[in-house]
């Protein structure tokens, strides 16, 4: 590590509510100041970020590694590759892994293993229930301890509420966190597509809004019961997000976070069944999207997530129902943030404050959620950061991202926000060539 200035950029630091053009000085790996230069300090490196924003380095609330067990489909290194092409510093990984996270063993060698690469911070989700079966609790301390940060069943359901009951309490007592994805374990089971008038004309299974709805009255009913604190992972619907909304107005202890594809994708872009619009949850109505920005835009929202989750040709090239669900997103989670807060500006992000929110959902508010100390750049944090042109466009190709996944929807788009440089923890870990 060794003293970096960086001159001239924008500095959205939205912990902090700063947002002008000043110097970022970093020493040994932390924040030293902002604006003037500290007493002594001697730059190794200077790095001009004319026309840049520098802002806290994202933090990502949903991102499959696929280690262990699944390096057929991604490995560590190319995902972390994958992290900090994208500006991504800190994620969290669920523990659906093979085998699951619910041994502290497991979760040490992840988080060495991740350490070993120099990339972004890597924080797992210890399994709720051995195996993820929903039968047995694991041992929560004893996987905090070893590095856990919150308690999740990933895409398996509890279908017994008394085990949820019985978690929940336990988490309650000593204070953890338990993240859930709202889904009723049997109402559209099978299910590939919104249920709506385009899953019917196309002859696709359906996953109803009630499969949500119904799962978050009963996580609503545990919480008021125990008190624990839930994070809510992925909601999909506007009466989805309604329930929340009333849930946060009654004061219970819950947040929620929406992944990037569904603030942008409406079910009609399966278009001609393309699978790699397949996702979980599946995209729905262009009226469900339009709550999703809306609630985003007034705080109901805490967070947007990548959900990225790298899938194989073999799994992936397949017709629409058959196709594993999942897309590729940490490298377009900035640039879908910005392309979110276009929304709010009409088409202009770059100088106003809605960059300022969006950049918000993607550092400071998943860093709250997820109990972190990362996503702000205050003096003595560790110096993670990413410097990006949030004018220039990009074009979305499989063989241009660092994921071993090179499946998503938003193939053939054009993105804002070019990612120029990483910084972790004080260290230039990623820096875009000059074309």
């Amino acid at each position: 590590m060794s003293n970096l200035h960086i001159k001239n950029g924008r500095v959205i630091d939205p912990a902090n509510g700063v947002d002008a053009v000043q110097d970022l000085y970093i020493v040994d790996g932390k924040v030293a100041a902002l604006g003037a230069a500290p007493e002594g300090f001697t730059a190794a490196r200077t790095i001009d970020a004319s026309g840049l924003v520098v802002a806290p380095g994202l933090v990502d609330l949903a991102a499959r590694l696929r280690e262990p067990g699944y390096e057929y489909k991604a490995t560590l290194e190319s995902e972390m590759q994958a992290a900090l092409h994208g500006g991504v510093t800190s994620l969290v990984c669920p523990p659906d892994t093979d085998p699951v996270l619910d041994e502290p063993g497991l979760v040490e060698m992840l988080k060495h293993r991740a350490r070993s690469r120099n990339g972004a911070h890597v924080h797992p989700l210890g399994a709720l229930t051995m195996g993820l079966k929903g039968e047995a609790l694991t041992e929560m301390a004893e996987l905090t301890e070893a590095g856990c940060i919150g308690f999740a069943q990933a895409e398996m359901p509890v279908t017994d509420t008394n085990v949820l009951l019985r978690a929940l309490q336990y988490a309650k007592t000593f204070g953890f966190t338990v993240w859930l994805r709202p889904q009723d374990a049997y109402i559209g089971k099978g299910g590939v597509a919104h249920s709506g008038p385009l899953a019917s004309r196309m002859g696709l299974s359906g996953v109803p809004v009630m499969a949500e709805t119904i799962a978050l009255h009963t996580i609503f009913e545990l919480v008021r019961s125990t008190g624990a604190r839930v994070h809510l992972c992925r909601l999909s619907s506007a009466a989805g997000l309604e329930l929340v909304r009333a849930a946060k107005a009654e004061g219970l202890p819950v947040t929620c976070d929406v992944g990037a594809h569904h603030v942008h994708l409406t079910d009609a872009d399966i278009n001609f069944f393309d699978p790699n619009a397949r996702l979980t949850p599946p995209l729905r109505s262009q009226r469900d999207r339009d709550a999703i920005r809306a609630a985003l835009a007034d705080g109901t929202v805490d967070a947007i997530c990548s959900d990225h989750t790298p899938v194989d040709d073999d799994e992936k090239l397949l017709p629409f129902a058959e196709a594993s669900p999942g897309a590729t997103g940490l490298e377009l989670l900035l640039s879908l943030a910005i392309k979110w807060s276009e929304t709010l500006g009409n088409g202009h992000a770059a100088g106003d404050k809605h960059l300022f929110k969006a950049l918000q959902r993607v550092t400071s508010d998943p860093a709250r959620v997820a109990g972190l100390d990362a996503g702000h750049l205050r003096v003595g944090a560790s110096a993670d950061v990413v410097l990006f042109d949030p004018a220039e466009r990009w074009l979305v190709e499989a063989g241009a991202l660092a994921s071993q996944g090179k499946h998503t929807p938003f193939l053939g788009y054009e993105m804002p926000g070019q990612v120029k440089a990483t910084i972790v923890a004080g260290r230039v870990a990623y820096e875009r060539k000059a074309a």
